[in-house]
């Protein structure tokens, strides 16, 4: 197997947009890919890109990628935001993902961050034994709240 582990760049996007759109099948919400591929690539490749990603590429064909983002913790500091890690899954159990999550950690460390987190599904298993092996700590007292554009417009934002 010919692997690379490199940096995203902007021509891999409509390749990791079809990943996402295979893990939100997987997760069981594919209706919930909401962004367009515009979208994705002016976030990562604009003129302020809010994430980077790193991509896995076996014989030049991207099989898996991780992407993060910037969190500030009043408390921490600058941590990194595993935001996604997708490995296609003709592709895993083959220490890819583990070459990604090395990837990251070197990211991390050389970006001076506190420390790197990320959310898992409950039932997602094989994910789960994934992270344990990593030996991460998993925080079960907080629960995860959201406001969607669509619920915006409940505000009335005129005072």
């Amino acid at each position: 197997m010919n692997l690379l582990i490199r940096e995203a760049v902007k021509s891999d996007c409509p390749r990791l947009l079809e990943l996402i759109k295979e893990l939100a099948l997987f997760e069981k919400a594919p209706e919930e890919v909401t962004v367009t591929l515009e979208e994705f690539e002016d976030a990562g490749f604009g003129t302020k890109p809010v994430w980077k990603a790193f991509v896995a590429e076996v014989d030049g064909f991207i099989v898996g990628f991780t992407l993060y983002y910037i969190r500030y913790s009043t408390w921490k500091g600058c941590r990194m935001y595993l935001e996604d890690l997708i490995i296609t899954e003709a592709y895993r159990g083959k220490g890819i993902g583990m070459l990604l999550i090395k990837t990251l950690i070197k990211e991390a460390l050389h970006q001076g961050f506190s420390g790197m987190l990320w959310q898992v599904l409950d039932w997602n298993e094989p994910a789960i034994g994934f992270y344990k092996k990593l030996n991460a700590s998993f925080d079960p007292s907080w629960i995860n709240v959201s406001l969607s554009k669509e619920q915006f417009s409940d505000f009335d934002l005129s005072s």
